[in-house]
């Protein structure tokens, strides 16, 4: 008994110095190491349970912008209201007036309608009579008179702030023409009312044909005013175009397509077109031709 005793702790001092051996010499391995000049230390193996992080994969690559992309970038916002084109109306309607306003409101108003004639000054400077260089022809024969001159008849006879055109109401646009009807107001009261139209071919043409819009609806609220009369009389407009217009055939210098052209006898010809035969010419030539059908 005692001899099996002494046999097993013999063994086990024998597993505790050599477990004690072998501390001592890990312990000086991890010194030797830590202390090297590359300073390089064992990454402590992923503890039991965990995944090994993967390595993350490139950012894509942005795509270069579309057109479509760019456009929905420069439109409006949803909070700002889609864009309205000019060809659905400018919605500007004349400002609604309260009762309470002591102005008059000229959008319903006919006040001073006829009430007075103007003094006799006035009324020699709205009806004098036309100077020929003042009157302008359109290539398709019709006269005019520039819608400047107008105002200035107008500036002449009631001052500068003396008149103006109210509008009456909303402008109207449609699918070719812009409309608008005004009121001409001189010295605080209404004269003529009338409703100015204009051309336009493109939309953005609109602001600009609205501005024409207004000049021909002042040049017909003249008329009642006498101003210019003479652009309506037939013959005044048969003897100022014997006078002062000649009647050509042009051709287009590109297009080579002819057609009729009036203009004023002291006007020039302007690019691109250029004279092919003038009326007096053509009639010429064809007097030998009726003289020789009579023979």
């Amino acid at each position: 008994m005692s001899c099996s005793t002494s046999t097993k702790a013999g063994a086990r001092l024998i597993s505790f110095l050599t477990a004690q051996r072998t501390a001592v010499q890990r312990g000086a391995q991890h010194r030797s190491l830590s202390s090297s000049t590359r300073r390089w230390q064992q990454v402590p193996p992923p503890a039991s349970g965990a995944v090994a992080s993967q390595p993350r994969p490139p950012p894509p690559m942005k795509s270069a912008p579309t057109a479509a992309a760019v456009q929905h970038n420069l439109s409006q916002s949803s909070e700002s209201g889609p864009l309205r084109s000019l060809t659905d109306g400018l919605q500007d309607p004349p400002p609604v007036l309260s009762e309470n306003e002591k102005q008059v409101d000229w959008t319903r108003s006919y006040h001073g309608l006829s009430s007075t004639p103007f003094t006799a000054e006035q009324a020699d400077i709205l009806q004098q009579e036309i100077k020929y260089d003042d009157i302008e022809i359109k290539p398709d024969g019709i006269i005019y008179l520039p819608e400047i001159k107008y105002r200035r008849i107008l500036n002449k006879a009631f001052g500068p702030g003396g008149w103006g055109l109210a509008p009456r109401g909303e402008t109207i646009v449609t699918g070719k023409v812009v409309t608008r009807e005004y009121g001409l107001v001189c010295g605080g009261r209404l004269i003529s009312i009338a409703r100015g139209e204009q051309q336009y071919f493109d939309p953005d043409g609109i602001p600009t044909a609205t501005e024409g819009c207004k000049s021909n609806a002042l040049m017909r609220c003249c008329k009642d005013l006498g101003i210019a009369s003479e652009l309506w009389d037939p013959r005044f407009i048969r003897r100022f175009l014997a006078e002062s217009g000649k009647e050509m055939i042009v051709e287009h210098a590109t297009t080579k397509k002819r057609r009729k052209h009036w203009m004023r006898k002291d006007d020039e010809l302007k690019y691109p077109f250029k004279e092919v035969l003038s009326q007096q010419s053509q009639s010429t030539a064809a007097a030998p031709q009726s003289n020789f059908r009579r023979q």
